[in-house]
């Protein structure tokens, strides 16, 4: 890894997904550590801390990507956190940051549909990394 080089945590228990979230992300000159499941990325959590954290909502659990906000910001609160996820096209549930109430319990600062096109991920992480 570059010593200047942001690094990103992506996890996401979509193996085909987290592929091309990496070669995105990596496109986009960051660094990347990827975890395929809540577990792995709760142990990456504990060694290292990400400049911003991807996570998917449904891995093992239908709570991972809220349980891995959790304990990110609990460890790391400075990080940004997207939280994606597909739960809305598959369950027809659907919830956002848009109540102070959401934020207390999302402890998320952006949630976006999977699916989100290549130009507007590279944006939204600029806007969180403010750069």
């Amino acid at each position: 890894m570059e010593q200047n080089k942001k690094l990103v945590l992506i996890a996401d228990d979509d193996s085909d997904y987290l592929f091309q979230m990496r070669m995105y992300i990596q496109g986009f000159g960051f660094d990347v550590i990827t975890a395929n499941s809540q577990k792995e990325a709760e142990y990456i959590i504990e060694s290292t801390k990400p400049d911003l954290a991807i996570f998917d909502l449904m891995m093992e659990k239908d709570d991972s990507g809220f349980i891995l906000c959790f304990k990110m910001k609990k460890k790391y609160p400075d990080v940004p956190i997207i939280l994606a996820t597909a739960v809305a096209s598959e369950t027809g549930f659907s919830f956002g940051l848009n109540t102070q109430d959401d934020k207390q319990w999302i402890k998320a600062d952006l949630y976006l549909e999977k699916g989100i096109r290549k130009d507007q991920l590279h944006k939204e992480i600029n806007k969180l990394l403010k750069i």
